[in-house]
Parts: C-alpha cells; structure tokens; sequence
C-alpha cells in the first residue's frame, strides 16, 4: 500500500508543477493546429468528406486520430482537463503562500551587510533612535519591521523593509485569469448558438427571421441549447457592393440592411438601417450578425412544352476566389398537371449544371472570368432531364448533380451551350431554358454566446496580471544602526533584488542619498584616525567623504 500511496503523491506533485502547466499549456496550443489546418466536421461535413475521398488511406487515418473532430477528440479533452486540474492544484497553494508571506514580518538582517549586491554606509551625529527614524521614515510604502537592540547584532537598531509582492500577486492574477478564461471557454462550447444563412441581395429577396434553427441553411449549438429561445430579431438585405482594387483584390465588402427586434413587424420600411461590413458586425443584444462572404446567384426560366414557366435563383459556389468564377446546379420540377403519371412527371425534370462567370472570357468555347466584378456575366451550362433525384427523398447537394444519375441513365445531357443574360436554349421536346442573368448573394453568420463577456474581462485580467509580474520588482532593504565612536552613529544600508535588470541599483542609490543627504543636516564627526581631521576639515564637508 505505501508504494502506491507514494505513486500517487508524487504523481500528484508531478502534476500540480507549475513546469508541469506550462508543458500542458504547450500541448494544447500543439493540439490545436491540426484544427486550423484540417477541414472540421463541426464546420462543414462535405469537406471533410472531399478531403478523405482526395487522400485515401490518409485521410481515413487522419480521421482514426479524430483530426477531423480536434476540438471533441478524446486526446485535446483530456490535455484541456489535465491543465485545468494542474492550474488548480498549483495555483492553489500558492495563493495560500502569499497570504501567509503577506501576513509575515519581513526578515530579519543579514549578519554582514557589506556580502550583499548592494551596500552603503555612513556617519551621523544623530543619536541611532533618530537615525533609525530617519531611515524608516525614507521607506515610506514599505513593508517595515524594526528591532531595537534584538537583531542580529547585538545592540543595534534594526530595520527590515521589502516590498514588491505585487510582483507574485500579478503573476497569480495572470494564471487564475487564464485558468477561468479556460473555463469560460469550456461553459461557452454548451451554451453557444451559430448560425449561417445565404441571402440573395436584391429587394425581392424575403426577410431572415432568428426564430428557429430551420430558418438557417446550417446550425450548431452547445449541449444546453435547444434552439427554442433564439433571440428574436428580422433582417432585410437591400443590397451588397464590393470596392475592388485594380488586381481584382476585394477592398471593402458592404451591404445596407434593416433590422427589427420586434418578428411580428412586417413592413420593412419601418426597420431600422444599418451597413453592415467586414469586422463590423450588427450586434442585437448578446447576438451577432456578421457579414461572412459572398458570391454569385445566377437565374434561369424553364418555359415547358404546355407554356408553364418556372424561375429560380440559387447561390452558386465560386471555385476560384480571384475571379469568383462559380459552379453550380439547378433543379426544376415541371407543372403538376402537365403530366398526370407520376413516373412521365420523373422523366420530365430538368437540371443545370455548369460555370458562372461574372466577367466573362472565352478561349473559343471554354468560360473563365477575368475579373470577379459582375461587368459581363455568362454561364456555360449542361442542361439535362430526366429524374434529377428531387423526389428520391435523400439529401441533395446544391452545388452538383449525383453522378450516379447520369452514369445510371436517369439523367441524360439534352444541351450543352454558353449563354449570356437573356439567350436561351430550346430542349428537343421544346422545353426552353432561358438565362435571366445573376444577382449577389452575402453569407450571414449568427452567432450567440452569453460567455463572451467573460472571455473578454478574464482576457484583460490576464493581461493586467501579466503586466504588473513583469514590471514591479520584489526587493528588500536592511539598515542596521549603530553606535560608532563617542559622538557617531553608523548606519549600514543592504539592498537585495531577484534582478537588477528593472533599475533597482538606481533605487537603491537614490534612497542611500537621500539618507545621507538628511545625515548632514548635523555636522558629521570624522574618525580620529582620518588624515582630513588632522588638517581641520570642515565639519559640514560633502556626505560623499564619508560614505563607505
């Protein structure tokens, strides 16, 4: 039993070293890397997807590792819980040390003051309890302890001053406000919300509500939330411009929007306005509303055999964020009466799929962009029919056609053509599809989270405790005060510091001048022995003479 016992107590002081958090501390920082430079699960599940399929072997091993899931792994769980544990367990006795530190005298004088970094003394006609007066009266906003007659020398007068424990208060500070930064962090992860949602930026374009996680093209939120207390709030997307630099470089993206706190509202017009920007979110009481990106959402109408017409506009992705040339698919159901067979109705739906260009270049039949403002927008499309997979009842991606369509036969290619805002081409059947031209769309991020006042305020703690441990000083001083000759009194001065590198021997200069400087307010006897003496020194000659 005594060796386990003796494991455990060692494993705990092993773990509850400030070395020890430090090292933890590292770890964690290490851990997080392969989340900023791997696709997450949490963010977007169609990355992480296209990433295993590119990498093989790899990309399942990486995801064996919980690369893909860091910030929910097992592994950064258990580093985040052994460092709050080793900050516990180090900072805790250390805040009681400091309080008995605090509560404690401060030491008693060295026997030889002169071993000591810094040492001065000098003579004074003042008797020592005037002397000694003098020296403590100097230590003003010091921590001073004195002893008449029983300090280390016997029949001295005694003085022990330090200050600077502001040093290890700062540097406590730092850590308990890291450790509850720590926290808040952690408590954030159960109580967060964060939404995104893609808006086309045009006036027709209806209002985005905050009342429910379905109104969101993408949501995720902690433990605790339930996505039934979201705060309530409308916003209505009037426009989007972006400012562009010569290269093509985005400047500034921007887009004026009105809001209201009251859903039930449901003229716009009464909303209030704003301009919301890059870094410049709208902030509705602890919620957030940032302006995440932005792309292109190209329109068509599909005019059917019977005359019926269907137009749609949807966001397409852009595949190279230089010129923001985008791709993407469309999916069109043709009219419910047009055929009463269900299985002709599966045979009739149409689907695009293809390029967007917003200024477009063609090297002869092939579309790129050469520029990502919408100056002379075109698209190159294939247009199929046949069953597009809107009725199957499984997830659809927005961004391209399930190649086991196409490859099955249930979708066969009727057109392949460039066109350009108002050209259109006509299927065998007579279906035309007619390009109507392309609109902006802006992705908004909606995001909650109650602990991030705290994030903030135990931020600045760490920053303030930091600043204080790294310019206040821990230093102490010792005077002793004794009787040197018939008619002098000696006072020898002790300085000592962790470091000198912050101007203590400068302080410690200063206050030694300042004592002598009052010592010769009354004439300073010097030794017999002095040669000065003997040729009639003044009596009132400069302290400096007699400074040892």
């Amino acid at each position: 039993m005594a060796p386990v016992t003796a494991f455990l107590r060692n494993s705990w002081r092993t773990l509850t070293a400030m070395r020890t958090a430090l090292i933890l501390l590292f770890l964690l920082a290490v851990a997080a890397i392969p989340g900023a430079l791997l696709p997450q699960r949490s963010l977007n599940q169609g990355n992480v997807n296209q990433y295993i399929a590119d990498n093989g072997w790899l990309g399942e091993f990486f995801d064996k590792l919980q690369l893909f899931d860091v910030f929910s792994s097992w592994w950064f769980t258990a580093v985040y819980v052994l460092l709050f544990i080793s900050l516990v367990g180090c900072l805790t006795p250390r805040s009681i040390d400091l309080v008995k530190q605090l509560k404690a005298p401060p030491p008693l004088a060295p026997r030889n003051l002169a071993r000591l970094p810094h040492h001065a003394a000098y003579r004074t006609t003042a008797t020592p309890e005037q002397a000694a007066d003098q020296v403590q009266k100097s230590l003003k906003g010091w921590r001073v302890r004195r002893n008449n007659g029983d300090g280390r020398v016997s029949g001295s007068i005694e003085l022990s001053a330090e200050r600077g424990y502001a040093r290890e208060v700062g540097n406590i500070v730092f850590h308990f406000g890291l450790l509850f930064l720590l926290i808040a962090f952690a408590a954030g992860k159960f109580v967060y919300a964060e939404g995104m949602r893609v808006i086309i930026a045009n006036e027709e374009s209806p209002a985005f509500c905050n009342t429910t996680p379905s109104a969101y093209d993408s949501f995720r939120a902690g433990l605790l939330v339930d996505g039934t207390d979201l705060a309530p709030f409308c916003i209505k997307v009037e426009d989007f411009r972006t400012d562009y630099l010569p290269n093509g470089q985005a400047e500034m993206f921007t887009s004026n929007i009105r809001f209201s706190e009251e859903v039930t509202t449901t003229d716009p017009d009464t909303w209030d306005p704003y301009t919301l920007q890059v870094n410049h979110p709208l902030r509705i009481g602890g919620t957030r509303v940032y302006l995440q990106g932005h792309g292109f959402a190209p329109t068509f109408t599909v005019t059917f055999p019977n005359g019926e017409t269907r137009t749609d506009t949807v966001q397409w992705q852009p595949t190279d964020l230089l010129t923001f040339l985008s791709s993407g698919i469309m999916r069109f159901d043709p009219p419910a009466g047009m055929y009463p067979d269900i299985d002709d109705r599966l045979e009739q739906q149409i689907a695009i799929q293809g390029l967007f260009a917003p200024t477009a270049s063609f090297d002869g039949n092939i579309l790129s962009s050469r520029f990502p403002r919408m100056d002379d927008p075109a698209v190159a499309i294939d247009v199929y029919q046949g069953n597009a997979g809107l009725d199957n009842g499984g997830a659809q991606s927005i961004f391209s056609l399930d190649p086991d369509l196409m490859e099955s036969g249930a979708l066969e290619r009727r057109a392949r053509v460039n066109l350009m805002p108002g050209e259109s081409t006509t299927l065998p059947d007579g279906t035309e599809v007619r390009f109507d031209g392309a609109d902006e769309f802006i992705n908004i991020q909606v995001s909650e989270d109650p602990t991030q006042i705290w994030v903030g305020v135990f931020a600045a703690v760490m920053v303030g405790g930091l600043v204080l441990s790294l310019m206040v000083r821990r230093r102490r001083i010792w005077a002793r005060v004794i009787v040197d000759g018939a008619q002098a009194t000696r006072v020898d001065l002790g300085g000592l510091a962790k470091t000198d590198r912050s101007g203590w021997g400068r302080e410690f200069d200063d206050l030694r001048d300042r004592l002598a400087t009052i010592a010769t307010a009354t004439p300073v006897l010097p030794e017999p022995s002095d040669t000065a003496s003997s040729r009639g020194a003044d009596p009132d000659a400069s302290w400096k003479d007699n400074i040892r």
